[in-house]
This record gives C-alpha cells, sequence and structure tokens, in this order.
C-alpha cells in the first residue's frame, strides 16, 4: 500500500465520501464549534464553573468537536480521491467498483467498495480492507474466489464487475 509519508498510511476513498468528510469538517469548524464556544463564554460569565451545567458540558463538547476536527484534518490529508467514473473500462475489480456476485447460498449480492470511512452496510458500501472486499480484489468477471468466514469457507462466483458513480 502507497503512503503519504512514514506515519500515516494513503486513505483511499470516492469523490462523495471526500465530499462527505469535507461537509463535515466545514460544520464543525464554521458552525458547531463557534456555537459551542459562544455558550461556554457566556456560561463562563455566570460565576462558578465547578456546578455550571452548561460550561462544563460545553467544555466536553468543544473537546469533542475539536478531536473530530484533528481525526478530519488528518483523514483529507491522506486521502487519495479515486473517481469510478475515470477508471478505465475492465472487469476487473479494484477500488471502487460495483460488483456483484452470487454467494454459495444462490442469492445475488451487488456490493460497492468504498474507503473505511464510507462504509454503509445498509447500502452495501463496503470497506476495500474487509474480508469480502479482499477477497475479490484483483479478481475478473467470471472468476470464482473464495472468502474465508468464520463458518469455513465459501465460494463466490463474480457475475460483473463495474464501475459507477458511487452516491
Amino acid at each position: 500500500m502507497a503512503e503519504t509519508n512514514s506515519k500515516t498510511p494513503v486513505n483511499y476513498i470516492t469523490p462523495s465520501g471526500h465530499q462527505a468528510l469535507q461537509d463535515e469538517l466545514y460544520q464543525l469548524v464554521h458552525k458547531e464549534r463557534p456555537e459551542v464556544v459562544q455558550v461556554v463564554n457566556w456560561a463562563a460569565g455566570n460565576g462558578d464553573r465547578s456546578e455550571n451545567g452548561d460550561y462544563l458540558y460545553g467544555k466536553r463538547r468543544l473537546r469533542e468537536i475539536d478531536r473530530r476536527i484533528r481525526f478530519l484534518t488528518k483523514r483529507l490529508e491522506a486521502a487519495q480521491v479515486i473517481d469510478p467514473e475515470a477508471r478505465e473500462c475492465t472487469d476487473q475489480v479494484f477500488f471502487s467498483a460495483t460488483v456483484t456476485v452470487l454467494r454459495s447460498n444462490g442469492l445475488e449480492q451487488t456490493v460497492r467498495i468504498v474507503g473505511t470511512d464510507e462504509i454503509d452496510t445498509e447500502r452495501n458500501k463496503i470497506s476495500w480492507i474487509s474480508p469480502l472486499a479482499r477477497c475479490l480484489m484483483k479478481a475478473h468477471e467470471g472468476d470464482e474466489v473464495v472468502l474465508k468466514g468464520p463458518d469455513g469457507p465459501e465460494t463466490i462466483e463474480i457475475l460483473a464487475v463495474q464501475y459507477l458513480k458511487i452516491d
């Protein structure tokens, strides 16, 4: 895996995932944090801080916001945006692929391989480092792969590989 420096691994992410992180960071920096700072300043002016719930909660919330801002900033700095629509046409599975598989129980399943910050199992978005995505990586449409799961190995057939916009 490529790295941006010796400590920060690359954060593979789709354009929509990148935008979601940027939107959250903007919300925290420009809306939530200023509002909480205002409440803390108001509460601090009310005297005794040791029993002032607004002050104590506000300070705790500020620490949470600042911690999240630092996390998002690092994730965005390490982000390598990969647009599935810009990828050349291929039937091989890579990051950002939408893959339809036939599971051993006879059910078809379509998954989207996304970054670790974009996981949404209800919308079939799985991380590129998940066991299923790892066994699919670099396989081709029509291949069978083996997923080593807690219930033993499962053979999965890759029915289709597409590179579509992931929202």
